[in-house]
Order: C-alpha cells, then structure tokens, then sequence
C-alpha cells in the first residue's frame, strides 16, 4: 500500500510524526514520574512535551520547524539533520566515557555508562557494516 505524499514530497502522516512523538514522550514522563511517587513532576513534563507538540504543529511555514517534524524541504536541511545527530551522537558518548570514568574513578562498578557505552560501540559498529555492505 502505497503512502499518500503532501506538496513537500514528505507523507501526509510526517507532519504528525514529530507532535506525536513528543506527546508520547511526555506521557511517558507523566507514568514515570507516577509510579517513582512524582506526579506533579508528570504533570510537569507532559505539559513541557506538548508544549514542543503544539510548537511543531503551528510552526507553520517555517523551515526549522519543518525540519525538527521531519519534514525536510530538501537535501541541504537533511544534511543539517545527519549533522546535528552526529554531533548530539558524539556529545552523548563523550558524556558516557566521562560517567563512566568517574564512576571507576570512585570505586564503582561504572554501570550503567558500561551499558550505555558498550550499546553505542555496538550500534555504531553495527551500522557502519550494514552501511558499507549496501554501498
């Protein structure tokens, strides 16, 4: 079954991904925060989350709003995309190797920056092969 595409070229259920994505993220705040014995920090981020939800439907015409739904007008703006999720990408595991340090430096097991550190080594290792056998 073939999507229906918009006049962007994008799905018609791309517009929604991003709002959608964000509610669904607060709501799971709003349970986690629940059980944990924080429910008024739930409130808290699911307000927050579709608050970024709102933003990203009356963004309107704007292109980084467009960009931050998925909705990319063209290759320069999904460049921006890779990019800045590389860059977050490496943030994060240098984030990681730094928890991860200080824990061992402590006396500590280093867990769960183990986890998360060997998750990332992996998932990278494991794209980058898939990516060089279709290319």
């Amino acid at each position: 079954m073939k999507m229906a595409r918009n006049e962007h070229g994008g799905s018609r259920w791309s517009k929604w991904l991003g709002p959608t994505l964000a509610v669904g993220i607060g709501i799971a705040y709003l349970i986690a925060f629940w059980a944990g014995g924080d429910p008024k920090s739930g409130v808290g981020g699911l307000a927050l989350m579709s608050a970024v939800a709102v933003l990203l439907i009356v963004g309107g015409r704007s292109e980084v709003i467009r960009a931050l739904r998925g909705q990319p007008s063209d290759e320069r703006w999904r460049s921006f995309d890779l990019r800045a999720t590389a860059f977050a990408g490496l943030v994060t595991i240098f984030a990681i190797i730094g928890g991860f340090l200080y824990e061992i430096a402590r006396g500590h097991s280093g867990s769960p920056y183990a986890w998360l550190g060997a998750l990332a080594g992996l998932s990278y290792l494991a794209a980058f092969f898939w990516l060089q056998r279709r290319s």
